[in-house]
């Protein structure tokens, strides 16, 4: 079993930055990779970011140089550093910890974007 709950989500400016917290916990040792997820209103749940074995991450190109994947696993969290924010980034984010057999997600934050 793996927990995940998200945080940091809230109203944002054009432009303007904000951090997303993931903290996971509960079987740490069988997860290979964490990622970031979104979803917009009436639109599929899409892949953000990613980072796995060896702090390997991957990015949606819509996405590349404003955000930031990024894990402290001291503390078992993982980051969303999302800057030079746009509209189109309004969605609810998603955390979600891959393992071999399966996936477990959070519950999601809200971000909303607006000029």
């Amino acid at each position: 079993q793996v927990q995940l709950v998200e945080s940091g989500g809230g109203s944002f400016h054009v432009g303007g930055s904000l951090r997303l917290s993931c903290a996971v916990s509960g079987d740490m040792s069988r997860i290979y990779s964490l990622s970031w997820h979104r979803q917009a209103p009436g639109k599929q749940r899409d892949l953000v970011a990613s980072i796995g074995i060896g702090d390997r991450t991957q990015y949606a190109d819509s996405v590349k140089g404003r955000f930031t994947v990024s894990r402290d696993s001291a503390k078992n969290i993982v980051y969303l550093q999302m800057d030079n924010l746009r509209p189109e980034d309004t969605a609810v984010y998603y955390c979600d910890a891959e393992l071999t057999l399966r996936s477990y997600w959070g519950q999601g934050t809200q971000v909303t974007v607006s000029a």
